[in-house]
């Protein structure tokens, strides 16, 4: 055994008895959240989108100062499969901590090292560069001049070993456009950064996400092991993120069946009451419109001024033609410049003139399902919303609280709807 691995071991030995209660109580604490945040994402609660990426590793070898991982030390190309992610998953506008998890399958080089032990998984977090920054995750408006870290280290015969990715050209436009080429590098703990490679990805034809799902403790490069302070800090939360999601949490609510309807006058107001789950009813609210149905149609149906009556929303991007024709959706901003959160609304159904049921997202707030009737009244029409939260922490908050808010909020929403009709908008 050497120095290195003597000081080591008795470093995790030490480490373990006088930091195991710690560490196990905080990788449970980590568990903990990751379970709520299952609630509001339950197939990825963090990191809930992502791109696709793959490519190339070129490993460079350390001659002069081995790193003392296998895989590290050895020279070879190794094919990658990657996913770009950011991880609380807020809008592009806003700073987030940036994710890269690589899918390293090693290949031999000449001497038969660093082995054939299967694929090989590595996650980076946006972090600092230097001391203690390396080990502190950093928010990023995106990866252009980002550094990227493992955060904790790997455990090698030499000792610990942090690895660490540079960008070093960026393709024009977006990741998605061409080859993202990154420096990889290692380091020890509080030691210099030493370059050790070259990471070059590029987005398929059609960029997408990917439905791998990485695991860095259970797939380590050849030659590393993972600490058992880092073991007790992530397992649990990994078991939890990666654990299906309950069937009552993660059930569409476009798949879920309508209430039967009910017969008589009120038919449309009675169904706009029945949420997605078909038991709860949903925050309600009406209005009286000195307006015919025809007019107040004319607005809903015209999706350039959805931001004129909706409160909260503060600006349409886009708007489909089919609009507001099942399937349609229009692309609107949420929120007060310049913390605006980029989203769609997508209409589930509509009946021409009397009805109207979408779906509308402001992740990371969530989604919120949301039906507008209009009972025709020859000059005047009785107008009714009904909405409520689906999916997301909004669906956290207690109904006793949420549907006021709600409530609220659609009593402002039918006033400004009221005038807009009135005016004559959408004509």
């Amino acid at each position: 055994m050497t120095q290195h691995q003597t000081r080591d071991q008795t470093a995790d030995d030490g480490g373990s008895r006088m930091g195991a209660a710690g560490t196990k109580t905080a990788g449970n604490a980590f568990a903990g959240m990751f379970r709520i945040l299952k609630l509001a994402r339950p197939d990825r609660p963090i990191h809930p989108k992502g791109l696709r990426l793959a490519g190339e590793l070129a490993r460079t070898g350390n001659p002069f100062e081995p790193s003392g991982l296998d895989w590290l030390d050895a020279t070879g190309v190794d094919p990658v499969e990657a996913r770009f992610s950011r991880s609380v998953g807020l809008p592009q506008a806003l700073p987030d901590i940036l994710g890269l998890a690589l899918r390293v399958t090693p290949t031999l080089d000449a001497t038969g090292s660093p082995g054939d032990g299967g694929p090989a998984d590595v996650l980076f977090a946006s972090t600092g560069w230097r001391l203690p920054g390396r080990f502190l995750l950093q928010p990023r408006l995106d990866v252009d001049g980002a550094t990227m870290t493992t955060l904790m280290p790997y455990r090698g015969r030499r000792g610990p070993v942090l690895l660490g990715l540079r960008t070093v050209s960026l393709p024009p436009g977006s990741l998605s456009s061409g080859e993202w080429v990154l420096g990889l590098y290692w380091a020890r703990p509080a030691g210099p950064w030493r370059q050790c490679g070259e990471l070059r990805l590029h987005a398929g034809s059609e960029p997408a996400d990917t439905p791998l799902r990485f695991n860095a403790l259970e797939n380590q490069p050849p030659g590393a092991q993972a600490y058992a302070w880092t073991r007790r800090l992530r397992e649990r939360s990994y078991r939890a993120a990666q654990r299906p999601a309950p069937a009552a949490v993660g059930r569409s609510a476009e798949r879920a069946r309508p209430a039967k309807k009910p017969a008589g006058k009120r038919a449309a107001r009675n169904r706009a009451r029945t949420t997605a789950t078909g038991r709860n009813s949903m925050a309600t609210v009406s209005q009286l419109f000195n307006s015919p149905a025809a007019d107040v149609w004319r607005v809903l149906a015209d999706g350039w001024l959805y931001s004129g009556w909706v409160v909260g929303t503060s600006r349409i991007r886009a708007v489909d033609d089919s609009w507001p024709q099942a399937g349609a959706r229009l692309h609107h901003s949420v929120g007060a410049w310049p913390l605006v959160i980029n989203d769609s609304t997508k209409v589930v159904a509509a009946d021409h003139g009397r009805r109207l049921e979408v779906i509308a997202r402001g992740w990371p707030m969530g989604e919120a399902r949301v039906v507008i009737t209009l009972e025709d009244r020859g000059s005047q029409c009785l107008v009714t919303i009904a909405e409520d939260a689906i999916r997301g922490p909004g669906t956290m908050m207690p109904k006793l609280l949420r549907d006021p808010m709600i409530s609220m909020r659609n009593r402002e929403t039918l006033r400004r709807l009221e005038l807009m009709a009135a005016g004559g908008a959408g004509r």
